[in-house]
């Protein structure tokens, strides 16, 4: 049955490049689109710019050009990028448009007239130096909840907390470093600790349908700590939307940039619903079937799973579907940085290198959770050349060239018995089932299994051999026709991930665009392919390289840019910076949580334990995770004999870099204790511990 779906990305705001951390996003989602379209499914994909808010005006103000000349400006760089790593949307647009000016009135009056909006006199930060008031994000300093320094004025990117700009603690003017003034103004605000918000995201977050346990755990904290109202009110001088007043008078107040830029997603779809012929209401009625669904990173949380429901829902809209997050990148092992050379700009790397390799990298990485991705850049070299080129493409490049040069391109019987375990894992929906749950890297482990199965029927079959010995034609067309069939195959599972490559393989072996149907067919006997070309080459560590001593950039400010900032702020960077040194000196042998938990650790059962021919010290184990099984290399052939092995659990590091070896495939490591006491000793859980349960 055909479900109608819309799905968004967080709108990247117009001030800036898309980078590589906000690509994790914009590549899963596209990739979970892709998925849903090839199942049949009406799906449709939109986003927009965000454009509005201080940032906007004051940045136009300083290159003198208008805020809407910047903003069409940057939208043309952010949809070349986009269009550049085959980010496939189905409407692009902007924030600053009627359509979105239309739903942010329509969503503010119908609050008001439900009572829950409020004007109030409040105190607010005022720049005396800019002579302005400052905007949650141009004020900066101490968290009221965590105590993380250099916070913006509405959430810490450190424990999540949202807060009014004036709970921060020793705050001072991001714009001229002056310390602010407090001035009285009037603004708006949403209620949303009335009872009725509040009794209405209890049941919203607890619904698992709607966010991740983990998400759901973060913002049970968040409702039991109570929840404050939310101004959605600034003063001008903004670049925004002006809120209506009763009168229809000018009120000289802009609606907040986060009250209109989740709005920006109403816009878009309105936007292309007027082109299309779409009817809006059928999706965002309250009593919709259609399907809506959000991704964004973990710090938006609270303005997408607490801000955003409550707002449509009094509004008398629907509310998401799932709003699916993700956690943030970080790139050998270490925050993005520009002194490194890690803070890579999408364009950047679009001059260097494959976007695709990217697609795949990340896909590799992502398993659906919260938990943060690394880039590890020779990781990311050794998987793409690995996978990619020596197992997919290899099967293409080793088998194609017989059918061309010695059958005139036409395809002949296949081995239907090296086929089946193919046709076994589409019937049994394990990969589709992993990619609607956004676990693309259990879909890429399991295609990558496929793929050593057609490159060990290759390998056995040996067709470079046949094809020198009379008599084996037959034979050798069969053997490359199967291997055409394997990697057609392989292609349609890596479609969603590999787009315009799997563009280049439909026409090599000129077959239609490839659907995720239930017709599984070998390609005829007959059917004509076209002449073999080369689809991908290798990465080269030498472009990486150049790319990240091209992104390098000093940090030390020259002595005119330098930001001007009151003496007492000065004086406790200084011995922040003086703390953190020392204690790095005194505790550099000891790791973070978040380094703990970057290493997935899983109970596994050893379903098999073998000798390896030829090797000393190996004994080759088959373990069993509970949904796939992996081979691992273990040199603890000195310590166990195979036989003693088989049906133990023990642990295993399940997300260690594959490692070809000799003896073949190494798909992770089992854990061991030993010193110069003895060993190794395979360690084992305690009772009732299950195969695939990860240990945290």
């Amino acid at each position: 049955m055909s479900r109608k779906i819309l799905v968004t990305s967080a709108l990247p705001y117009a001030n800036g490049s898309i980078h590589l951390g906000h690509l994790v996003e914009y590549i899963q989602t596209d990739i979970w689109a892709r998925f849903q379209k090839m199942r049949g499914h009406d799906c449709r994909y939109v986003c927009a710019d965000d454009t509005h808010g201080t940032p906007i005006m004051l940045r136009a103000e300083k290159e003198g050009i208008t805020p809407e000349q910047l903003i069409d400006r940057t939208w043309h760089e952010h949809k070349r990028d986009f269009d550049g790593f085959h980010v496939e949307f189905d409407n692009y647009y902007s924030t600053n448009t009627p359509e979105t000016r239309h739903y942010a009135d329509t969503i503010y009056n119908r609050l008001k007239e439900a009572g829950l909006i409020e004007v109030r006199t409040i105190e607010q930060f005022y720049d005396p130096v800019k002579e302005m008031f400052l905007p949650d994000r141009f004020i900066k300093g101490e968290c009221p909840k965590c105590h993380a320094k250099d916070q913006y004025g509405d959430n810490c990117e450190a424990c999540g907390a949202a807060y009014q700009p004036t709970d921060l603690i020793e705050p001072y003017s991001a714009v001229s470093g002056a310390k602010p003034v407090r001035k009285q103004s009037d603004h708006h605000f949403f209620k949303l600790s009335d009872p009725r918000c509040a009794d209405f995201l209890k049941h919203w977050t607890a619904d698992p349908a709607h966010v991740q346990a983990e998400a759901a755990n973060k913002l049970d904290e968040w409702l039991q700590a109570g929840l404050s109202d939310w101004d959605i009110s600034r003063d001008a001088p903004y670049f925004g939307f002006e809120i209506p007043g009763d009168d229809g008078k000018p009120t000289g107040k802009y609606y907040y940039v986060w009250l209109d830029a989740p709005i920006g997603y109403m816009g878009s779809f309105q936007n292309y619903c007027d082109k299309h012929g779409l009817d809006f209401d059928e999706y965002w009625k309250p009593d919709s079937t259609a399907e809506v669904y959000h991704f964004i990173g973990k710090d938006i949380l609270y303005f997408h799973a607490l801000f955003w429901p409550a707002e449509l829902h009094h509004a008398g809209f629907r509310t998401p579907t799932g709003v699916f997050c993700h956690g943030f990148l970080t790139v050998n092992g270490l925050k993005m940085s520009k002194s490194r050379g890690t803070f890579i700009t999408a364009e950047s790397y679009l001059n260097h290198l494959n976007p695709e390799w990217l697609r795949y990298y990340y896909a590799a990485k992502l398993n659906g959770s919260m938990e943060d991705i690394d880039l590890n850049l020779e990781d990311f070299t050794a998987r793409v050349n690995s996978d990619l080129v020596g197992k997919y493409v290899n099967i293409a490049s080793r088998c194609a060239g017989f059918i061309s040069k010695r059958f005139g391109g036409k395809l002949g019987e296949i081995d239907r018995a090296a086929t089946a375990e193919y046709e076994t894992a589409f019937q049994a929906g394990a990969i589709a089932n992993a990619y609607e749950e956004r676990d693309f890297g259990r879909a890429l482990r399991e295609i990558m299994r496929l793929a050593d199965v057609a490159n060990q029927y290759i390998a056995e079959k040996k067709p470079w051999e046949m094809a020198k010995q009379e008599g084996r034609e037959t034979e050798l067309h069969e053997v490359c026709s199967t291997a055409m069939t394997l990697f057609r195959d392989l292609t349609l599972y890596l479609k969603p991930v590999l787009p315009k490559l799997a563009e280049q393989v439909e026409a090599f072996l000129n077959i239609p665009p490839l659907a995720w149907s239930d017709n599984w067919a070998a390609l005829p006997t007959g059917h004509v392919i076209n002449d073999y070309q080369h689809l991908m080459t290798r990465i080269d560590p030498k472009k990486i390289e150049t790319m990240v001593e091209e992104n390098k950039q000093s940090l030390a400010p020259a002595p005119e840019a330098a930001p001007v900032r009151h003496a007492e702020h000065q004086q406790n960077e200084a011995k922040a910076e003086v703390a953190a040194s020392e204690e790095k000196s005194a505790w550099e042998s000891f790791i973070g949580i978040d380094d703990f938990t970057k290493i997935d650790l899983r109970i596994a059962r050893i379903a098999n334990a073998e000798h390896v021919e030829g090797a000393d010290k190996l004994l080759k184990l088959t373990l069993d995770l509970g949904q796939e099984t992996r081979t691992v290399f273990a040199g603890i052939k000195a310590a166990y004999a195979p036989e003693t092995l088989v049906g133990r659990l023990t642990v295993m590091v399940a997300n260690l870099t594959p490692r070809k070896m000799k003896f073949g495939l190494s798909e992770g490591m089992v854990l061991a204790a030993s010193d110069e006491r003895g060993g190794p000793f395979l360690l084992a859980p305690d009772s009732g511990a299950q195969p695939g349960m990860r240990i945290k």
